[in-house]
């Protein structure tokens, strides 16, 4: 059996593992940190352009083997397993959530209050920026002042974001350009943005943060050792006491081969699927209900916000496709007076291409060639379409959770891990008017430049999905502290996503690594 050593072993290989591996390294240097990622590692930024040229070319995936075949769950929103983890491909939006998600029992009497005062966070999301590089623009809301700048500049409009900046304005609503982890000029090793419109497949400059550039600057010099292609499969506790004392593990070139690792502390950031899923394969008998889950809520409560969205048809013109990734934001429905019905979530306006392209065939179904295609598509180019979108605030019950299924397991016959979403009563009771809220606000939006609502539609998962590890001061109802420790095991942190309690109204991955940088103190010193 092949046996490593380390100070702290990292399970998993995402951007939260990324962001921790970097800041271990600064607060403790010369500390042994293993990092263990079951996919395996993309080192080819200098192929990427060719990659997005071939997507565009022939339609296959820009990533090749970032997913693992028989490691998939049932009700996850990305399959994707590799280092760098979902960010590889992320599209770099990094918006950070507001004082009122960490209050929402204190403010509103619903879900619960995560154990984090919102001045503290709120000096993490600073580092975090600065980590990620990113460009942004001051919110115009008094709420939420900033203890310290952006790094950089907002991200600047596109003629087509101008125009509809002033078109959604006349409503009331002020709208910013959203904060993006993309480089105006080179920084970390990565290039600039070259607008290439790709952010959400393929970015060939580098410019939008991408977490395998950090783990090769880490792996260089000699700050971390990084083992890809490895599936920690369990977690082992010590004999007697309560402590974790190693991971086994296998390499997909070695199956039959086992590996173990050893080390003080142990963190997993494997993300909202694989953490809860990690612990609960981990059971023993002396922790049959799986590791880190004396309270029963190991893969419960498992969060992340609803959307709905709808299509604009306005006649102020624009011309699709000049930078069609980057967006506005409005904070504005961020906060709501407690004497009011509750409702909560953001607002975001692209530029949009619906209805626009040319097509071969007319509605009645007769064939366009020549001149006759270009008339057609003339005729459609006219004003403008105009996507909206709102991530609504939604809350989970206990039994929005994570399960173990046993008619499905991978080659080491390993059961995998099945997601149900389910919203607590509260959440249910008011849908219909959270709905009806939004779908006014768009109207709103819409009624300037003639504007009117063509399409709407709501979301059939939860975008940015956390919880299953939910942190919290009592260990009866929480998994973990707000560092990330277990209750249970005294060496064993989490850290991410699956630490929120509640999901919040926009885009979560700013807030899984500021959280995660606060870990790291602790982790440091534990």
């Amino acid at each position: 059996m092949a046996v490593h050593e380390s100070d702290i072993c990292i399970i998993g290989g995402g951007i939260t593992s990324a962001m921790l591996a970097e800041r271990l390294s600064e607060l403790r240097p010369g500390v042994r940190i293993v990092v263990v990622e079951a996919g395996k590692s993309i080192f080819d930024a200098q192929n990427r352009g060719q990659y997005r040229q071939r997507a565009i070319d022939y339609g296959e995936h820009p990533w090749h083997d970032d997913y693992i075949e028989d490691q998939q769950a049932a009700g996850i929103v990305s399959m994707t397993m590799a280092v760098g983890g979902l960010a590889l491909h992320w599209g770099g939006a990094c918006n950070r959530f507001s004082e009122e998600d960490l209050r929402l029992k204190s403010m509103y009497g619903l879900a619960t209050d995560w154990p984090i005062e919102w001045r503290e966070l709120e000096k993490y999301y600073g580092e975090a920026e600065k980590r990620l590089n990113v460009s942004g623009e001051p919110s115009p809301h008094p709420e939420d002042a900033r203890s310290q700048p952006y790094p950089q500049g907002p991200i600047p409009l596109s003629y087509n974001l101008q125009t509809l900046k002033t078109w959604a304005e006349q409503s009331g609503v002020k709208f910013s350009p959203l904060p993006m982890a993309r480089n105006l000029t080179p920084f970390g090793g990565r290039g600039s943005c070259c607008v290439y419109d790709t952010c959400g497949e393929v970015c060939p400059s580098g410019a939008r943060y991408s977490p395998d550039f950090t783990f090769k600057q880490l792996v260089a010099p000699k700050k971390i050792v990084l083992h890809d292609r490895t599936l920690v499969r369990r977690l082992i506790l010590d004999d007697t006491r309560s402590t974790i004392v190693s991971a086994q593990a296998v390499h997909q070139d070695r199956p039959n081969d086992a590996i173990e690792y050893r080390a003080k502390t142990f963190v997993v950031a494997s993300g909202y699927c694989w953490s809860s899923h990690l612990l609960l394969l981990s059971a023993s008998p002396r922790f049959p209900n799986g590791l880190a889950n004396s309270s029963g809520l190991v893969g419960r409560y498992m969060n992340g916000h609803g959307f709905i969205q709808a299509t604009a048809n306005i006649d102020d013109q624009t011309f699709p496709g000049q930078n069609m990734t980057h967006s506005l934001i409005s904070r504005q429905y961020f906060r709501c007076a407690a004497d009011k019905p509750f409702v909560r979530h953001d607002t975001r306006v692209w530029e949009s291409s619906a209805g626009r392209d040319p097509r071969l065939r007319a509605p009645d179904g007769k064939l366009l060639l020549g001149d006759e295609l270009m008339a057609d598509w003339r005729s459609r180019t006219t004003g403008s379409s105009v996507r909206l979108r709102a991530y609504v605030d939604v809350h989970p019950s206990a039994d929005s959770r994570l399960t173990l299924d046993p008619l499905k397991k991978n080659r080491y016959g390993d059961p995998m891990p099945a997601i149900e979403h389910h919203f607590d009563e509260a959440t249910q009771a008011r849908q219909a008017a959270n709905k009806a809220h939004v779908l006014d606000v768009f109207g709103t939006l819409a009624k300037a430049s003639n504007g009117r609502i063509v399409n709407t539609s709501e979301g059939d998962y939860l975008d940015h999905p956390g919880g299953g590890c939910r942190m919290g001061s009592d260990p009866a109802v929480s998994v973990c502290d707000s560092f990330g420790r277990t209750h249970d095991h005294e060496n064993l942190f989490v850290v991410g996503a699956p630490t929120t309690p509640t999901g919040g109204c926009t885009n979560g991955t700013l807030t899984f690594v500021a959280l995660t940088l606060r870990s790291a103190h602790a982790i440091a010193n534990a």
